[in-house]
């Protein structure tokens, strides 16, 4: 089914808009404040919320760029009607009919172009329970919670509640609280703080989670609570996401992980001022299994791509030593997927629920390596927590330790380690007592240790203890057959999280990519790649780094792909409403006599 949608925009009903907007004036400005509290609860995850009068004419709307922009295409702004006549929306009709909230999720839409959004509608309603508007949360389907009608409710009720009241005082006061209702109500545990991480809001759930008492809490910093907190605040200055990441909070209850989403809070200028952080239960399958600097071992061997069959024998190999309780020595170039294969044996081995804990020990400043692993008690050294530190393997207590770089790690931390492999056991910074442990060591380098031996940067006793299960690691040159392969896996991986069309790469091309050199490797076909989604156009020549230093500009030339999308959406519309020129090109938002130019332009053949 197409999409009609009468929208208030030619001149004859430019004054029907003004009188529609002049007569609602009223409650969009008592309604606004509202909205924008609802959107900032999902801002960031490509939702926009509509108002609407009672007729179901959209007065304001308000959203994230990329999915406004699609709803503008579709005739989704301001004077458009979003009834049942105009575009078959069941959410709107069901609200309008029967006057209740509703959600709409995916094909239970009548239009196709809706099928993967859903809608969450509630109406606003007078003291006599007439519906006088409607406030509907619309945003992609993977992105809905269960939360995301009651908010839509809630915001429904506050508005309804500071209408009557008709007071500015009395509206932020009942904002107020509808605001903390509405975390309360959350499941979740639901905190806000300033950039310097004061705590400015707390929920009733977080209290109960973490188990201090509620003014105990606010006296608090977040970095009382988590480890590498401006680690998060870094995160979001960059736009970067913080999405369901499992981090250890400093709790009084027997809890020591939560999964931890965090959110942006803007002021008017648009600069971030505050944090929003929500706090969920693990998941019983990963009690202590965290993304601390580092992440969760999420790969399995089904989701490493090769045919070359020495790679196929090398994860053969790798399977078998999975459940083996000695050290493996990952090698290879970077970017050949070393941490990769660490996580696939983490999972394929009976440790698979218990932790996979990452570190980088290149990373890591030398003063502070230690304190990382070991952990340290309180007041051992000048700016000690006064609780002290959980290190990273008492973290990976009963999963894995994956020591990533482990050529970079200073000579006095070899020896350290060296003890702990031998005798299985740690000791604090600032304590004389020993913590057995039960971890699985894995380390990987892509320098040759060997050499690093015989040059006196590595000591030699470490290496052969660490080398016991050796793996090696091949470059993607010698994995030609494999390229094709992790081309079209790549692609599909990237255009879908880009939400940009698949880009086709020719024989020609593909020949091109098996025969460079990619040193690289994995890391930089997945760059080249990414770099064609975005640009939708194909590079001739990738860098080349033999000629010189400087890597050169890259050559592009338009591809016809941009053509290829034009020619498929234009014949999947004319097909779509059966040959009806007119209404193709509203659907397309071109004039009739441009669609016809088209149609002879690309040869297209239309079915009657």
């Amino acid at each position: 089914m197409g999409t009609y949608v009468e929208v208030l925009h030619n001149k004859s009903n430019k004054n029907e808009l003004r009188r529609i907007l002049e007569q609602s004036e009223e409650f969009i400005l008592n309604a606004t404040p509202f909205m924008n509290n609802l959107y900032n609860f999902v801002k960031g995850y490509s939702f926009f919320a509509l108002l609407c009068d009672g007729e179901g004419c959209i007065l304001s709307i308000i959203g994230d760029p990329e999915i406004l922009l699609e709803a503008s295409k579709l005739k989704i702004i301001i004077g458009a009607y979003m009834d049942d006549y105009s575009i078959g929306t069941r959410a709107m009709r069901q609200v309008l009919s029967k006057g209740v909230p509703v959600k709409v999720s995916g094909t239970e839409h009548s239009i196709n172009e809706y099928h993967k959004w859903t809608c969450c509608s509630a109406p606003i309603k007078d003291d006599l329970g007439n519906i006088f508007g409607i406030i509907n949360l619309i945003g992609f389907t993977e992105n809905v919670n269960i939360h995301t009608l009651g908010m839509v409710v809630i915001t429904a009720n506050a508005i309804e509640k500071t209408i009557e009241n008709n007071k500015y005082n009395l509206m932020l006061e009942i904002s107020e609280k509808r605001l903390k209702d509405t975390i309360d109500s959350i499941s979740s545990g639901i905190l806000t703080c300033d950039l310097f991480g004061n705590i400015t809001t707390i929920n009733k759930q977080v209290v109960n989670m973490f188990g201090y008492d509620e003014q105990e809490m606010k006296n608090m910093m977040v970095s009382d609570l988590i480890f590498n907190f401006h680690k998060i605040i870094e995160r979001l200055k960059e736009k970067d996401t913080f999405i369901s990441e499992d981090m250890y909070v400093n709790t009084r209850v027997n809890k020591l992980q939560f999964t931890v989403t965090a959110h942006s809070i803007y002021s008017f200028d648009m600069k971030i001022k505050g944090i929003t952080l929500q706090f969920c239960e693990l998941k019983k399958g990963r009690k202590l299994a965290g993304k601390i600097l580092s992440g969760q071992a999420v790969y399995t061997f089904d989701k490493i791509i090769g045919v070359n069959e020495k790679f196929k024998k090398l994860i053969e190999y790798a399977k078998k030593i999975a459940d083996s309780k000695s050290t493996i020595l990952i090698t290879g170039e970077s970017g050949t997927g070393k941490e990769i294969f660490a996580q696939a044996i983490h999972n394929h081995s009976k440790r698979s629920e218990g932790p996979f804990i990452a570190v980088n020990c290149g990373a890591i400043p030398r003063t502070l390596i230690e304190s990382e692993l070991f952990g340290y008690e309180g007041g051992a050294f000048t700016g000690a927590k006064k609780g002290g530190n959980v290190g990273k393997f008492e973290i990976a207590k009963g999963g894995t330790i994956f020591l990533d770089e482990i050529g970079e790690m200073p000579p006095d931390m070899q020896i350290r380690l060296l003890r702990v492999i031998e005798e299985e056991v740690i000791n604090k910074i600032g304590s004389s007592k020993l913590v057995n442990i039960d971890v699985r060591i894995m380390a990987s380098t892509n320098k040759e240790l060997k050499h690093e031996v015989e040059n006196g940067n590595f000591r030699k006793d470490l290496y052969y203890r660490l080398n016991v299960l050796p793996l090696q690691l091949p470059p993607l040159r010698e994995r030609k057959e494999d390229i094709s392969e992790l081309v079209n896996y790549y692609m599909r991986k990237i255009s879908q999280k880009l939400n940009k069309h698949s880009v086709h790469i020719s024989e020609e091309y593909m020949n091109y990519l098996k025969n460079y050199d990619w040193p690289g490797n994995i890391r930089e076909l997945e760059n080249v790649i990414e770099l064609i989604v975005n640009s939708e156009v194909i590079q001739r020549n990738l860098w080349n780094e033999e000629s010189s230093d400087e890597k050169k500009s890259i050559d592009l030339y338009n591809g016809n792909s941009l053509e290829q999308m034009e020619i498929q959406h234009i014949t999947e519309v004319i097909n779509e409403v059966k040959g009806n020129m007119t209404l193709a090109a509203k659907i397309l938002d071109i004039a009739r006599s441009s669609l016809y130019r088209k149609i002879e332009k690309y040869n297209i053949a239309v079915r009657k």
